[in-house]
């Protein structure tokens, strides 16, 4: 089961991948314009950020096995509809279908896979970190490979559909039935049920604390990732190919950090190994920012893709602890915190528009000195009990 929920997270970041490199193919064979680009992105979030936190919920107080199932036929469609699009409102429509899909299938699948070993969160979390990570890197050299042999971005999307559908196959033989109700369709009771559980869970300061520290300890992971070409290119004189490499260097040496991570939570906790690398990063980012020297600011780089690689799964893994038994609601929680937190890199935008993007990166350093003050001396020994 584990193995099959790996390759669900697996398949959405290798998408994820791909679609991220086929950008300039879809916009130059669609002709689409910068503006249809950012609402190709903003709409379906937006959508997706309204449906997900009920059908997370439901996956506790109802039948997840049907969700998680329904998400992935959604899935395997949207990828199809998008291989085919013709235009920018079907390439819109396979994105609005594919978002809250992906919610579905993929972050109902981590639920599950937290609640198959409850004593094994953070263990599992990195798995699942370092199964995602290694589809973001897969995502563009698959795309490589069929541009390669001639095929274009439309058969790349056309393979994962077929993977996709693979996958579900499997899924559907073993995955087991997971829900606390019988009824065949979901009623109001359910939604009223599983909403007072939710703003329940919102009582307890642990809950909170994970919800505030995944936010923040995101600013020196996706918000860092997303103004990195920008920074190599408007700030440090990098040519756009050489900055494009220097993502490489992020990435690559990341999804080392997520591979070694499995065999040391075996033998470390993973609070105590996430309060030593933020003071490391605590010295490495500032170091980033004031070394002039090209090459060794690459160095610094890796060494910050590597010690970094943790974070999330740490992070995730003790709000999952925080709330036994309720995983779907935990993250419906985490879902609605994302919301605020997209208003992260927002501030840094408008930061660096007023002070410029090179003073604007010290922001960041938010992240690590709020998980420095916010993290727990030791593992919080009260938590949420099952149905509260």
């Amino acid at each position: 089961m584990a193995f099959i929920y790996l390759l669900i997270e697996f398949l959405d970041e290798l998408v994820f991948g791909v679609n991220a490199a086929a950008t300039p193919l879809i916009r130059d064979d669609l002709t689409l314009s910068y503006a249809q680009i950012g609402l190709l992105f903003s709409i379906p979030g937006l959508i997706a950020n309204f449906i997900e936190p009920f059908m997370f919920i439901l996956g506790d107080v109802w039948k997840r096995r049907v969700i998680l199932l329904a998400g992935g036929v959604l899935f395997a469609l949207s990828l199809a509809l998008t291989s085919v699009s013709a235009s920018f409102m079907i390439l819109l429509v396979s994105f609005i279908i594919f978002f809250p899909a992906s919610g579905m299938f993929v972050s109902l699948s981590q639920a599950s896979l937290m609640d198959l070993e409850p004593s094994r969160h953070e263990q599992n979390m990195a798995r699942w970190t370092f199964a995602g990570s290694l589809g973001v890197v897969a995502g563009p050299l698959l795309l490589s490979a069929m541009l390669a042999v001639g095929l274009g971005w439309r058969p790349a999307f056309g393979f994962l559909a077929a993977l996709t559908v693979l996958i579900l196959l499997l899924a559907w033989r073993r995955i087991p039935a997971i829900g606390s109700s019988d009824d065949p369709f979901p009623q109001f009771a359910h939604v009223i049920g599983g909403l007072r559980k939710t703003f329940s869970a919102l009582r307890n300061r642990d809950v909170l604390r994970w919800l505030a520290l995944l936010e923040f300890s995101n600013l020196m992971l996706d918000v860092f990732y997303g103004f990195l070409p920008l920074y190599f290119v408007d700030v440090a004189g990098f040519t756009p190919v050489a900055a494009a490499a220097s993502v490489a260097v992020w990435t690559g040496v990341g999804l080392l950090g997520d591979f070694l991570l499995i065999p040391l939570l075996e033998r470390v906790k993973g609070l105590d190994y996430l309060r030593w690398s933020v003071f490391v990063e605590l010295v490495l980012f500032p170091a980033f920012l004031l070394v002039p020297i090209p090459w060794l600011k690459l160095v610094i780089l890796g060494a910050m893709g590597f010690f970094n690689a943790g974070w999330y799964a740490i992070l995730k893994a003790n709000m999952f602890s925080a709330m036994p038994g309720q995983s779907g609601i935990a993250q419906a929680l985490d879902n609605v915190s994302g919301m605020f937190g997209t208003l992260l890199p927002f501030g840094i935008g408008l930061a660096a528009q007023v002070f410029g993007l090179g003073s604007a990166m010290w922001l960041l350093l938010a992240g690590p000195l709020a998980l420095l003050l916010g993290l727990p001396r030791r593992k919080p020994l009260e938590n949420l009990t099952p149905g509260t």
